[in-house]
């Protein structure tokens, strides 16, 4: 390796540590690892608005053709022109085309399209788009039948709305968007409260800039990504000027501009924080620009975090006038203290003046942070999860669980940072005097004793020993053990801090615990899985009489819609044929209300029954009931959910 002269005339001594470098490279890595995250279990957005009921129902065959197709939501919906179209075997448009009307009545959400008279017989395809009131898109499409089901041309999506490459650049604006507001409000926040001479560091200046590029340039890409993301997914889109102006009259178009122009206001702010503020010596008047940043930087964040809270979760569903200011609080919160810890690494190890002091104002505002999050963290747990069945039972009430873990580390990761904080209080080393660490202290030439005509030489020497003084300074800070402790803590607090953040990211993203157990009440039971072809099930029973104890094994074959054939064998608990008086069976679809369909098995040999001409209307989720009598008065019915079709 070839040794390179360094810069000013300053010796290799002096050169600055390369720790930051290394910091930076780690955190560098982990943001890769979480953006892989992102794009690993991004896909199209969970439905945050479900479709709760249809009429006519999925998969219903009914007598005559309905004059309207209404669908029915578990919460508000934006719809426009095209949002519900019908499809008639032919893949024709079978509705008038006009646009949704809105049916609701009291609580219940609902709209509906009316049909052209006299359509045929056949399978009727209804594919629906709408945005959901938290700003998701939701899309879904199933079947109907006039007369008799019949084979269609039309295709099902395999694709729900919000996903492909639009869905996944959008989700990661989001992510960018929210560590952009932390970083910013958090770090601007340290400044202020925590360590105002910070005000004045180029390393601290440049974090809370580059956080506001960061959620400046994600707000623009959200902008431009809404419609594609909530329309035709095409990522051309993005420049659609008409398509741009319909996001614009929505309410998450308008909160992202809100957003912007916000965004104007904080740059003005960050321009007083390290210009003005930073040269300013006077204390009184220090004091005063300190309270009026204070009162503005504090109206600023709150305006920036009510543009989540205006269009996303706690804007719908159940107590929106409560949920809404405490979304903005929480955000707050989480922009204090994982901002604020953001600011606390680079300073420990980009800035050595940084104090004792400074650590322990931040390590309060951190508690008084985490205790907010605490409480309205719980609140809006209650509010998106409703029951502990959803908490253990959906998607989101695992996330939830899988969040609340990591704040349990983040908080377990923060008390050990709290003892190193208290160690340096106590040993003042972050305070101690390194004023001694000087030129004149270690033998370099002072700039008074270059040559008096040579002001270039001079120049460079007083460099040079700026550079060695600031070298020794850090090199005495690094060598505290209390300092070295913190840093360690702080950048494992960050590290958890960016994972937390890229679950919180998905959270909001993914369908809440109470809307999808909502949703699961109004659809069929699961079935229990089985191959495609013919249906086999083994029913353990007890009547209860003597010899009552038994098993049901049932074929049925082809297992399709149209005509079936159904063998049973019954057999004793010694696995031997068992002679019983009677069996019956009945197959019901429940999530269409179809059934029960009745067929009466016939004897062919002792525990063999059988039954021919079984007619499955339609494919779905059936239950099937058997009926074992044993004797003139013991007899039990038991069922299972079959996947038919």
């Amino acid at each position: 390796m070839t040794a390179t002269a360094p810069p000013f005339g300053r010796s290799p001594s002096a050169s600055a540590p390369r720790r930051p470098l290394a910091v930076a490279g780690l955190l560098a890595a982990l943001a890769g690892v979480v953006f892989g995250l992102l794009l690993a279990v991004a896909g199209p957005a969970s439905a945050h608005a479900a479709l709760t009921g249809s009429d006519p129902q999925d998969g219903a065959v009914v007598a005559a053709a309905p004059k309207a197709v209404t669908l029915t939501f578990s919460e508000q919906v934006a719809m426009g022109e095209g949002s519900i179209r019908v499809l008639d075997p032919a893949g024709k448009r079978a509705d008038t085309g006009d646009a949704p009307r809105d049916l609701h009545s009291g609580s219940t959400v609902k709209y509906g399209v009316s049909l052209h008279t006299g359509l045929p017989d056949g399978t009727y395809t209804v594919a629906w788009q709408a945005v959901s009131a938290d700003s998701h898109p939701v899309s879904g499409a199933f079947t109907f039948s006039i007369g008799a089901p019949s084979e269609t041309a039309v295709a099902l999506p395999d694709s729900e709305a919000g996903g492909g490459l639009v869905g996944t650049l959008y989700g990661i604006a989001r992510y960018a968007a929210y560590a952009g507001f932390i970083v910013l409000a958090g770090g601007a926040a340290f400044v202020l409260a925590c360590w105002q001479r910070g005000a004045g560091a180029r390393p601290l200046q440049r974090l809370v800039v580059r956080g506001w590029m960061t959620l400046t340039a994600a707000t623009l890409a959200m902008l431009l990504l809404r419609s594609p993301y909530t329309g035709s997914g095409k990522l051309g889109d993005a420049f659609d000027l008409d398509g741009l102006k319909a996001v614009l009259d929505t309410k998450p178009g308008a909160a992202l501009v809100s957003r912007l122009l916000l965004l104007g206001a904080s740059a003005l702010f960050i321009a007083v924080l390290f210009g003005t503020y930073a040269k300013r010596e006077d204390e009184r008047e220090k004091k005063d620009l300190t309270f009026g940043l204070a009162i503005g930087g504090a109206v600023i964040a709150a305006g920036i975090a009510g543009t989540w809270a205006l269009a996303e979760h706690a804007s719908t569903g159940i107590q929106p006038g409560i949920a809404m200011p405490v979304d903005v609080l929480h955000l707050l919160a989480v922009a204090a203290w994982l901002g604020g810890l953001t600011a606390l690494l680079i300073a420990l190890y980009r800035t050595p003046d940084i104090t004792a002091g400074a650590v322990r104002r931040f390590s309060r505002i951190a508690f008084i942070s985490v205790l907010v999050l605490t409480a309205t963290g719980i609140y809006q747990s209650w509010r998106q999860v409703g029951s502990w069945s959803a908490l253990t039972g959906t998607g989101y009430g695992q996330l939830l669980l899988v969040k609340v873990g990591l704040v349990a580390v983040l908080v377990g990761v923060a008390g050990i940072s709290r003892r190193w904080t208290a160690r340096l209080a106590t040993g003042g080393g972050t305070d101690a005097d390194t004023s001694a660490a000087t030129p004149e202290t270690d033998g370099t030439q002072t700039p008074q004793a270059a040559a008096p005509e040579d002001p270039a030489r001079t120049a460079q020497l007083a460099r040079q020993q700026a550079a060695v003084a600031t070298a020794e300074k850090k090199r005495i800070r690094d060598a505290d053990p209390d300092r070295s402790g913190l840093r360690r803590s702080v950048l494992a607090e960050v590290g958890v801090a960016v994972v937390l953040l890229a679950v919180t990211t998905i959270l909001t993203s993914t369908e809440p615990g109470r809307t999808e157990e909502e949703a699961a009440r109004s659809s069929a039971p699961a079935a229990a899985p089985v191959a495609s072809g013919p249906v086999n099930l083994t029913l353990p029973f007890d009547t209860g009489g003597e010899n009552g104890k038994g098993t049901v094994r049932m074929d049925l074959d082809p297992g399709r819609t149209g005509a079936n054939v159904v063998h049973l064998w019954i057999d004793g608990i010694d696995g031997k044929a068992m002679d019983v008086p009677e069996v019956k069976l009945a197959f019901t679809l429940k999530s269409k209300d179809i059934g029960p369909l009745p067929a009466v098995p016939v004897r062919l040999t002792e525990g063999h029954w059988t039954s021919t001409g079984i007619q499955i209307p339609i494919a779905g989720n059936w239950n099937v009931a058997v009926t074992v009598r044993t004797s003139d008065i013991d007899q039990i019915t038991v069922d299972k959910n079959v996947k038919i079709g």
